[in-house]
Parts: C-alpha cells; sequence; structure tokens
C-alpha cells in the first residue's frame, strides 16, 4: 500500500490567531493512541481552548478535543487529555526560555497529516488587549472597503 504523501489540514484554531500575536512558530509531533489517530482522519478534532506546556524537560498538549472514534469499543481514549509533543531538546529549552520571560504562551495552530504522521503548529503568542483585537479589525474593514472602492472605480473606468 503506498504511503500518504502531502499535507492534510484537520484543525485550525482561528481564534487563537484573533486572540494573540504570534511570535514564533514550531511543527511538533504527536504521541497519539490508535483510536484519536483514526478519529483525526475522520476530521474530527478541535482547537479552540487547547493550549501547550513545558513540564520537567517535557512539552504536552492539554485542552484538544479529539473526538471519540464512533466504531471504537472499550479502547477508545478520553477526548480531552495530555498529549506528549515531540520535539528536540534544544527546540524545547528555547521555548521554556520563552515562555518563562513572561507574557508568552504556547498555542496550537492548526493540526494535520504531513506524510502520513500526525503534526501540530505551536505557537509562542503574546496575549492582545481588546483594543488591539478592535485595532486589527478596524484595520481589515478599512482594507476591504479600500479595495471594494478601487474595484467599483476601475470597473466605472472601463
Amino acid at each position: 500500500m503506498p504511503r500518504e504523501q502531502g499535507q492534510k489540514v484537520v484543525a485550525q484554531n482561528r481564534k487563537a490567531r484573533h486572540d494573540y500575536t504570534i511570535e514564533d512558530r514550531v511543527e511538533a509531533g504527536l504521541v497519539l493512541t490508535g483510536t484519536e489517530v483514526k478519529s483525526l482522519r475522520a476530521g474530527r478534532a478541535s482547537l479552540v481552548d487547547g493550549y501547550a506546556f513545558i513540564e520537567y524537560g517535557e512539552a504536552w498538549l492539554d485542552a484538544v478535543h479529539i473526538a471519540e472514534y464512533g466504531q471504537g469499543t472499550w479502547t477508545n481514549h478520553p477526548p480531552r487529555r495530555k498529549r506528549k509533543l515531540l520535539l528536540h531538546r534544544t527546540e524545547i529549552e528555547k521555548l521554556a526560555a520563552k515562555v518563562s520571560q513572561g507574557g508568552y504562551t504556547l498555542v496550537p495552530l492548526s493540526l494535520y497529516f504531513s506524510d502520513g504522521r500526525a503534526k501540530v503548529e505551536l505557537a509562542v503568542a503574546k496575549g492582545k488587549k481588546e483594543y488591539d483585537k478592535r485595532h486589527a479589525l478596524r484595520e481589515r474593514q478599512d482594507k476591504r472597503e479600500a479595495e471594494r472602492a478601487m474595484r467599483t472605480r476601475n470597473r466605472l473606468n472601463e
């Protein structure tokens, strides 16, 4: 049987991009059970409340919801459990140094399969204040309106 090629996105955390300013990104592998992998292949995951932390030199992903597998029996997994992240020691140390600075957190941005292996994209992020969120929304609206005005102007000139 041929191996999977390419990348298949299972879940994205759009809320994180709204609530945090993303400083740095890193790709990490996941330690999963069989029913978790089958559930992910079916596209049943949510990263909304998820976060990562470093404890005793190991990286962990917590509060990520991977739904129970439909055909699973007593071997099914709990939907929200701590899952170990696979990172190199130097990467873990860099992330720990960033997070210990204060104000930074590790947030999962997306969960995907890369060449058949489950991966998660982590971001070192800093929380936005409420006025920063409003400012970002306002900029996006202004940009959209400017593009709309340019389009109508170009259509009138033709």
